[in-house]
């Protein structure tokens, strides 16, 4: 199973085989445990709910200590599911990026950074207005559109809270998955600040072939 919640822990520099140097993020990625198992007849539709990051037991309600004592399984702190390539699995199993090989496509879910409220120039890249002396219209957003509809249009790109989106990163490859420290190397950025919470799960539509493979064969 291709699904798996981790952590983003940064940003580095990895040297294919081919003497490549590729930017990579580097994701802490399980283990995670599957605490429930969701059935189309019982729940009303297929899913697998994994726990990821270890928690005490005096720390959750206790609907959540009966959550888990009912799976028995040990406590997570955070719990996600996952509606795709969810075969075979069973609660009380574990998943760890062993299941990921270097050259996969993954899609990657990640929670954007937060810039509170912010003008027109960095939500929205505005040029902005002269710089020259006297203009006093330099970060200013200009026109707000018809001054006879006594108020501002729905959907135009105005000053407001910036950040703190879902965000999905499509067709990221794989570079390196080492099972033993539990990290998972992505080629790319990915969204979210670090120690951010990442889901991590195989590529709904994965392109054919690497570009890199599609150049070798034309020469």
């Amino acid at each position: 199973m291709k699904n798996i919640i981790g952590r983003k822990a940064g940003m580095t520099t990895v040297f294919t085989e081919d003497g490549r140097s590729v930017p990579a993020t580097v994701i802490v990625a399980g283990p995670c445990t599957v605490i429930q198992r969701k059935t189309l007849d019982g729940d009303g539709y297929d899913a697998i709910a994994l726990g990821f990051g270890d928690i005490k037991q005096r720390r959750l309600s206790k609907a959540m200590q009966g959550r888990f004592k009912g799976a028995n399984v040990e406590p997570k702190r955070h719990i996600r599911e996952f509606r795709v390539g969810i075969e075979g699995v069973e609660v009380g199993q574990t998943v760890t990026v062993e299941s990921f090989q270097a050259g996969d496509f993954v899609d990657v879910v990640g929670t954007s950074k937060g810039h509170g409220f912010s003008g027109g120039i960095k939500r929205w890249n505005f040029v902005g207005g002269g710089a020259s002396h006297g203009s006093m219209i330099h970060r200013q957003p200009a026109s707000a559109g018809d001054t006879n509809a006594g108020h501002t249009v729905k959907g135009s790109h105005r000053p407001g809270h910036y950040g703190v989106d879902r965000v999905t990163h499509q067709n990221l490859e794989v570079i390196r998955a080492d099972v033993e420290r539990n990290v998972l190397l992505v080629r790319g950025p990915v969204p979210g600040a670090r120690n951010g919470l990442v889901l991590i799960s195989a590529a709904g539509r994965p392109p054919k072939r690497p570009k890199s493979t599609a150049k070798a064969e034309k020469k």
